[in-house]
């Protein structure tokens, strides 16, 4: 039976480079993948972006309100799609996590979806949260913390400074927006350090 899967990490851990890797692994066997993005993911555009500076035009970017399972089932129709690789799953909403899970059971073909499990607050993504009940196989990709510990959760900076009030969604490298993987007790550290001083406001 085929699988749906979940990758996760801290933001720089290598997700999307093993998504392009496992792209390549399954064509060079002679083996046919496609690869998804949820559109709210507007970094890249229609494109993975690798921080080693490897990219890969999507195949589809799904809309909030995209039925995964009928596209597919479309699909391949007139194609065999041996698997299909997810970018930023995070981001995809519960039935979209839903079709996928369809997909792996009634039509045979593994989903392999990379993200990240929790936001720079620690609270949990729609997709992520639908995945950890519904995966087969659920794998932490690992990175680690400036300071040297496993990094596990994600903090946000605006302007070079370490937030943690903010809406969910903030799309890395836009808006002077960015992320850094930090270990438990940094992201602690920063976190008192920020209210504190918001509390001299």
């Amino acid at each position: 039976m085929s699988k749906l899967y979940f990758r996760y990490g801290a933001m720089n851990c290598g997700k999307s480079t093993n998504l392009l890797q496992v792209a390549h692994n399954y064509e060079e066997r002679g083996m046919n993948v496609l690869i998804l993005k949820p559109r709210t993911d507007t970094k890249g555009g229609d494109r993975v972006l690798s921080r080693l500076g490897v990219t890969r035009k999507v195949d589809f970017l799904i809309d909030k309100d995209k039925d995964v399972f009928k596209l597919i089932k479309d699909y391949v129709r007139s194609k065999k799609i041996d698997c299909i690789l997810v970018d930023e799953a995070q981001f995809m909403k519960k039935h979209h996590i839903d079709e996928m899970f369809s997909i792996a059971v009634n039509l045979g073909i593994p989903v392999i979806c990379y993200g990240l499990r929790t936001d720079f607050m620690m609270n949990g993504f729609e997709g992520s949260e639908r995945l950890l009940l519904l995966a087969h196989s659920i794998e932490e990709l690992k990175t680690i913390c400036k300071c040297g510990k496993k990094a596990m959760l994600n903090g946000r900076l605006v302007n070079g400074e370490f937030v943690f009030q903010g809406d969910q969604v903030a799309i890395d490298q836009v808006d002077n927006v960015e992320y850094i993987a930090l270990c438990p007790k940094c992201y602690f550290e920063l976190k008192e350090k920020y209210e504190k001083s918001r509390s001299k406001l």
